[in-house]
């Protein structure tokens, strides 16, 4: 915007202006109207992602059970086998990225050795 037309600009579109221009820049819209979409998609997607912190955080401790069950009976903490069909659950769900989100989780839920 020139300075001649900044100048005629009212306060309140000033305002308006730079505010727009700091949404779409924190979101990389060029717009307003897409900037306002994508603010509230980055909500959703931060629920979401507290959500699955939560669930990764419940799964590690029901893990942690059912390993304390097994060493207890004389067992191994890991059991291979059952690795295998949650990498093959993940991998028919997601493709290769759920392989290697499985040995992500896997990793997490063993506990530390």
């Amino acid at each position: 915007m020139t300075a001649t037309a900044t100048a005629t600009l009212t306060p309140a579109a000033a305002v308006s202006d730079t505010a727009t221009g700091a949404a779409t820049e924190k979101t990389g819209a060029r717009t307003a109207e897409a900037a306002d979409v994508i603010t509230g998609a980055r909500e959703r997607i931060d629920a979401l992602d507290d959500r699955i912190i939560g669930l990764i955080q419940e799964r590690m401790a029901v893990s942690a059970v059912v390993q304390d069950a097994r060493i207890a009976s004389g067992g191994r903490r890991v059991n291979l086998s059952r690795e295998m069909e949650i990498l093959g659950h993940y991998s028919d769900a997601l493709g290769k990225p759920g392989t290697s989100l499985a040995l992500t989780l896997l990793e997490l839920c063993r506990g530390r050795v």
